[in-house]
């Protein structure tokens, strides 16, 4: 049961309320939510040009369009439950849509020809880049999310509260709604009346940045226009932020005197709350089914206490998803903050990342560690081994071989009922290569630039969407992905069950991680290798609570890759041969 207020303002003072949540959301409550994300101006773009920093006349860009029926027809029989479509709200960018009244952006407050979708420029509207007839671009988006319905799976957008565009300025907005920054007092610093922070007497400067050769398309004059300058989203409160700095972005003020230590000012509401709650409900309307929060941690944890309660008495339903990394708030933002589930990157994923390298020093005491760190959460955290901001498996600065990340996406997917997310392209392997502009050679799918991805484009097949263009070792991966997370969706003991963390003996035993879930007599031991090389022999002790059966015996289904085998008594535990950089899921009933 969930309070319906969880904010209330008595006498002058704050009140905030603990906040619980029914979970009553869209997937059914017996089934895991399985993630895909996808950046849309990437997905669908059938062109292998590839220049390096090409417009997007040269490389192309995927459209709302190019995610059809049947494309989302095979995300929901990969196992998928959401799709989460990154880059969808109107951001700056270098290309020219002046003919379409958009009004054009300065290309030195912009990163990348295509542009951060990190960088918004109009929280009412769709980014022009994803429509094949501009002036219907909010028609295609709909028509996008009704084909998502249509094919059973929801609908996840991006909601970037923390900062905005220096070229914010909406003319799709209703019009009662106020624009940011339109009634602030620029020349006061701060004032909890005002959406940005000013630095008065200051202009903003443009960070030096280097001209890029063969790049017809810079126009770049290292001038920017803003007096006073505004402080930058990264809480930099210079006018001049350095090239490292999120420069192409204004903090939003939410009542926070970051000069003066932190001090709040949420009495009155700030109108930055307000506003924000109006845009949320715009696009419930529009029938999302949830919002990834952009660095939700930089936003106090009391609007996020006052604003989703308000969002849900709109649909109980949608789910909200903290992108946070500091694991001294995760439990804040859950239960003060009223989020459904918080990013597991700062534990699970950096504890699973050198397992996977085979760095020198990698123990499975990391995971061990990781799950310290979200406590008695952890089923309401989202695991993932890749994203836009992290490195391609297949890259040389993660694993290389995609295979090698098995045994670690099995523990990402079972290792609580939370949710599981994968990056599109990397159910085949994906690698991210090739320098694309703004980002660089980094292993990387960029969010800056306009580009193909080109082992994605293989499963994509000219829009068929069959992968009849991958080879062998591809479809073998995607299938391996299919059988997963289909089967860790609806499998009681992954969804619902306990977490035991069991005894392995072997010769290799840093490397080594079992761990058993429980769902009344229903059990999956789950046992990841991350050993290279050659097939070891393990045995593992099962709990205490099972040993009361002495001498039963136990026929084991092992139900990732097929087959059964039968051990003579619980008391001996479970002894078996494993590959190399495999994970074996074994189901019994005790």
């Amino acid at each position: 049961m969930r309070f319906v207020k969880c904010f209330l303002v008595l006498f002058g003072v704050v009140i905030i309320w603990s906040c619980t949540t029914s979970h009553r959301h869209s997937v059914a409550k017996d089934e895991k939510i399985v993630l895909y994300q996808l950046m849309v101006r990437l997905f669908g773009n059938q062109n292998q040009t590839n220049k390096h920093y090409g417009s997007k006349e040269e490389n192309g860009v995927g459209k709302f369009n190019d995610i059809t029926s049947k494309a989302l027809s095979e995300l929901k029989n990969l196992g998928i439950s959401h799709v989460w479509y990154t880059g969808i709200i109107e951001h700056a960018t270098m290309t020219d849509y002046t003919n379409f009244n958009i009004k054009s952006d300065d290309p030195d407050v912009v990163k990348g020809r295509a542009g951060s979708p990190y960088a918004i420029k109009d929280y009412y509207d769709v980014a022009p880049d994803l429509a094949v007839q501009v002036n219907q671009r909010m028609e295609e988006f709909e028509a996008l999310i009704q084909r998502t319905h249509q094919a059973g799976l929801k609908a996840i957008i991006d909601f970037v509260p923390n900062h905005v565009a220096r070229t914010y300025q909406s003319d799709k907005k209703p019009a009662h709604v106020r624009d940011f920054g339109e009634d602030d007092d620029k020349k006061k610093n701060f004032t909890a009346k005002n959406d940005f922070y000013y630095l008065p007497g200051t202009s903003f400067a443009v960070p030096q940045q280097k001209r890029i050769d063969g790049f017809e398309g810079d126009k770049r004059d290292g001038f920017f226009e803003e007096k006073p300058a505004k402080a930058t989203g990264n809480n930099v409160f210079t006018e001049k932020p350095s090239d490292d700095d999120w420069y192409e972005t204004i903090k939003l003020n939410y009542g926070v005197d970051y000069q003066k230590n932190g001090e709040t000012h949420f009495d009155p509401i700030p109108p930055v709350w307000e506003k924000m709650h109006d845009i949320l409900v715009y696009w419930v309307g529009k029938g999302v089914n949830g919002f990834r929060c952009d660095m939700a941690e930089m936003v106090p944890v009391e609007f996020w206490n006052w604003v989703i309660p308000k969002v849900k008495e709109v649909n109980p339903e949608i789910i909200f998803i903290a992108e946070a990394y500091n694991p001294d708030v995760y439990e804040n933002y859950l239960t003060i903050g009223c989020f459904d589930y918080l990013y597991d990157k700062v534990g699970l994923y950096d504890a699973l990342k050198p397992l996977i390298k085979n760095e020198e020093e990698a123990s499975v005491e990391n995971i061990r560690l990781s799950l310290t760190k979200t406590k008695a959460y952890q089923s309401r955290f989202l695991s993932f081994l890749e994203n836009h901001d992290e490195e391609r498996i297949a890259s040389q600065g993660f694993a290389g071989d995609p295979t090698l990340a098995l045994p670690g996406m099995v523990v990402s997917a079972t290792i609580s009922g939370g949710p599981v997310m994968i990056y599109f392209g990397q159910e085949v392997g994906e690698p991210g290569k090739g320098n694309e502009g703004y980002g660089g050679e980094d292993g990387r799918s960029t969010i800056f630039d306009y580009w193909g991805v080109p082992e994605h484009q293989k499963w994509m097949n000219a829009g068929r969407f069959d992968g009849k263009a991958l080879s062998a070792q591809q479809q073998d991966l995607r299938a391996f992905y299919s059988r997963l997370l289909n089967l860790v969706k609806a499998e009681p003991a992954i969804v619902k069950g306990t977490f035991t963390e069991l005894t392995v003996i072997s010769n290799s035993q840093e490397k080594t991680y079992a761990y058993l879930r429980s769902f009344g007599k229903e059990h999956v031991l789950v046992l990841a290798n991350f050993n290279r090389g050659n097939p070891i022999d393990v045995k593992i002790k099962l709990p205490d609570y099972l040993l009361r059966n002495e001498n039963k015996k136990l026929n084991i289904e092992n139900i990732l890759e097929g087959g059964f085998f039968e051990i003579n008594s619980v008391q001996e535990g479970v002894s078996i041969k494993v590959q190399p950089s495999s994970a074996q899921l074994l189901k019994f009933e005790l």
